[in-house]
């Protein structure tokens, strides 16, 4: 029998690994990785990637003209140092993540994902291979756009929490979108008190909503369901196009031989009743229905704030390096 983990890749689903560590990513064999800069903040303290950091100081000071440039230049190079690594051992993609800080600034944004871009080809990495990570405000829908019509440059719409989010996203073209299954649950637990099954899961149900949404109107995005916290929000969502895994979740896929059957079967989606809406140039309805989904609001705002205060930590570590080098 094989692995719930060679299941769930043959109902069509594409594994992807969420994480920053290569022993780890090679173990499972995933298509993609994803990082982001709390994964990358973990990582950078294990001493075998001292080597890493050492180097993206060594650039970080020849490129910077004050120490404030020196640990952004340095943060940049790491990103991009963990990434090239990453594609040495993944056949696909890599998603690597403009500054949470950057959120609700779409040319700071645009400018910062151009650089990243920029930092891979001096590696001889072609864009093709690489995701930029914006999150799914506004300002971070409109820069995917122009990046994906202007520079051909593919784009993950992260922090994803409805599917007012995921209906811009698709409109504007992005490559891929990571609605965020466990925080939903989380969110839901929290508010309501109640426990769920994997059959009711709040997160679970966003995705499938999306998914069938995204189907039955024909949208390329590709869906990659993310953050989730048990196998069973996983299996639940087998046969979504993509979804991307914690590597203590894949080590349970991986030594279980629990059945996976297909759940999510994109032909279904044409006979279902789904409401079609537009946020193409619609800033204020797109703003007003994203409010009224008071989960939404609160997790992207939760989520912004920690991906923006974990970039904060890992400037502080690398100032420190710079200042000692």
């Amino acid at each position: 029998m094989p692995s719930s983990l060679d299941q769930l890749k043959s109902t069509g689903t594409t594994v992807v690994c969420d994480s920053g560590d290569f022993a780890t990513i090679d173990k499972y064999k995933p298509q993609d990785a994803t990082t982001n800069p709390s994964l990358i903040l973990a990582a950078s303290k294990k001493p075998e990637y001292a080597k890493l950091i050492d180097e993206a100081v060594k650039y970080g000071k020849e490129h910077g003209k004050d120490i404030d440039n020196q640990v952004d230049a340095t943060l940049d190079n790491l990103l991009v140092q963990f990434g090239s690594e990453i594609l040495k051992i993944v056949p696909g993609k890599v998603s690597t993540e403009v500054d949470a800080a950057f959120s609700f600034d779409k040319e700071a944004s645009i400018e910062k994902a151009l650089h990243i871009i920029d930092l891979y080809k001096e590696k001889g990495i072609d864009k093709s291979r690489i995701l930029i990570k914006l999150a799914s405000t506004w300002e971070g829908i409109k820069a995917a756009q122009e990046l994906q019509s202007k520079h051909g440059i593919n784009c993950n719409l992260t922090l994803m929490f409805s599917l007012v989010q995921a209906i811009a996203a698709a409109e504007a073209g992005a490559f891929l979108i990571s609605p965020f299954v466990g925080r939903i649950l989380d969110w839901y637990k929290a508010n309501t008190k109640q426990e769920y099954t994997k059959e009711n899961d709040p997160g679970v149900k966003s995705v499938q909503q999306i998914f069938n949404y995204y189907k039955k109107y024909d949208y390329k995005t590709i869906v990659m369901g993310a953050s989730f916290r048990n196998i069973g929000e996983i299996t639940e969502l087998a046969g979504c196009d993509y979804l991307t895994i914690a590597p203590n979740l894949l080590e349970q896929l991986y030594n279980s031989q629990d059945s996976v059957p297909k759940k999510l079967i994109a032909e279904d989606a044409s006979s279902l009743d789904i409401q079609k809406k537009s946020y193409i140039n619609a800033e204020a309805a797109f703003r007003f229905d994203f409010n009224e989904e008071t989960m939404a609001v609160h997790k992207l705002s939760e989520g912004i704030s920690k991906f923006a205060a974990d970039a904060v930590t890992l400037k502080g570590i690398l100032r420190e390096k710079i200042e000692k080098a």
